[in-house]
C-alpha cells in the first residue's frame, strides 16, 4: 500500500498508539549474539545500540538510564513524506517533552520518558485536531453503485480502514479479516449489486458499504458490512451518507430489514435497535446489544428467530460482522 507524503494529511490522521510495557536503550555488549527480544537496533562506529524492553534488558543484566515509552504513530507515511517528524518533535519540544523518533518503513515510532507519556498522547491529539480538516473542506461526494472493477480500490481502502481494530483499537497484524471476508461475499450466491455502494471524492473512492442477503425465521433479511471509509476522511459524514443511501436502495428494492454488528453509540441514529427486541436473535449470543436491527417500510413484524448471514461470514472472525466505527 502507497504511505500518504501529505503533511497536513499525515497530521490529521496521524493515531497515536501506546505500547505496552517500558523500553530501555542500550549498548549492545560486543560479539554477543542479539537477542529475540530488540526491538530495534542502530550501528555506529562506537558500536551497536539496542532498544528491547526493560524487563528484557534486566534478564540479561544490561545496564541503561533512560526508560522510555513508546508510540507509534498510526498512519502509514512515505520515507520520503517532508516534516512529520518535525511537527511532532516541535509540538512535543514545546511542551517541554524529550523524544527520541523511530522511523519504520510503515510508521514512526516515538519514545518518551515514562512518565510524560500521557502528556505526549494528549499534545500529540491536540496537534492532529489541529490540522484536521473541517466539514465544509470535503469536497462533494458522490455515492453510486460498485462496479467490478472497483474491487480492487475497495479492497485496498477496507485494509486500511480496518488496520486498526475496530473491537480492541489495536494495530491488525496482517491483513485484516475484513479483506478477505468482502473479497468472498462479492464472489457469493448472496451479493446483491444494488446494494454494495461506494463512495467518491473527485473520482477517488473514499468509502464502502455493502449488503448481502440474510435470513431469520424463513424470512429473507440483510446483513450489513464490513462498510469503510478511507482514515484521513473519518468523521466527515461519508459513513453516515452510505448508511442512508444504504437504507434507501433497501426501502426500494422492498427489503425487510438490515441487520449489524456495531456500536451501540453510533448505529441507533440510523434507526437500529438491539435485534433481540425485534424477536431476531444473533448468531453468537455474546455480542448482545451490539447486534442490531432496522425494520423498514415492509417489516412484517411477529418474526422470531436466529439471524443468518451470507455464506462467508460463517468462516470469518465475528469481529468482522459489523461496521467500521
Amino acid at each position: 500500500m502507497t504511505g500518504e507524503t501529505n503533511l497536513q494529511t499525515l497530521l490529521a490522521t496521524m493515531h497515536p498508539v501506546l505500547r505496552s510495557g517500558e523500553y530501555v536503550y542500550v549498548l549492545w555488549p560486543h560479539g554477543r549474539p542479539l537477542a529475540p527480544g530488540i526491538e530495534a537496533a542502530v550501528r555506529e562506529a562506537e558500536g551497536l545500540t539496542a532498544v528491547l524492553p526493560r524487563a528484557e534488558a534486566d534478564a540479561l543484566g544490561l545496564n541503561y538510564d533512560f526508560v522510555a515509552a513508546w508510540i507509534t504513530l498510526e498512519v502509514h507515511s512515505e520515507l520520503e513524506a517532508v516534516g512529520l517528524t518535525a511537527a511532532v518533535s516541535r509540538a512535543l519540544t514545546d511542551a517541554r517533552i524529550s523524544c527520541n523518533v523511530l522511523a519504520g518503513f510503515h510508521h514512526d515510532h516515538l519514545l518518551v520518558s515514562v512518565g510524560d507519556s500521557a502528556r505526549a498522547l494528549e499534545v500529540l491529539a491536540e496537534l492532529s485536531a489541529a490540522h484536521a480538516p473541517s466539514h465544509e473542506q470535503v469536497r462533494e461526494v458522490k455515492l453510486r453503485s460498485e462496479k467490478p472493477e472497483d474491487r480492487e480500490a475497495i479492497l485496498a481502502l477496507t485494509a486500511e480502514a480496518f488496520s486498526v481494530s475496530p473491537v480492541t483499537g489495536l494495530p491488525v497484524d496482517g491483513e485484516p479479516v475484513e479483506v478477505d471476508l468482502l473479497r468472498r461475499l462479492f464472489d457469493s450466491d448472496e451479493y446483491l449489486p444494488e446494494l454494495s455502494v461506494v463512495a467518491e471524492v473527485d473520482g477517488e473512492i473514499v468509502g464502502h458499504a455493502i449488503s448481502t442477503r440474510a435470513w431469520a425465521d424463513g424470512l429473507e433479511l440483510l446483513g450489513l458490512g464490513p462498510i469503510g471509509v478511507t482514515p484521513r476522511l473519518q468523521r466527515h459524514g461519508i459513513g453516515s451518507a452510505l448508511m442512508r443511501e444504504t437504507v434507501i436502495r433497501a426501502n426500494a428494492a422492498g427489503e425487510r430489514g438490515i441487520a449489524l454488528l456495531g456500536s451501540t453509540d453510533y448505529y441507533p441514529r440510523f434507526g437500529f435497535v438491539p435485534a433481540s427486541s425485534m424477536g431476531i436473535e444473533a448468531p453468537d449470543k455474546r455480542w448482545g446489544d451490539n447486534f442490531q436491527f432496522l425494520p423498514l417500510a415492509l417489516w412484517p413484524g411477529g418474526v422470531h428467530g436466529t439471524f443468518r448471514y451470507a455464506e462467508p461470514f460463517s468462516a470469518t472472525e465475528s469481529n468482522a460482522r459489523g461496521g467500521k466505527r
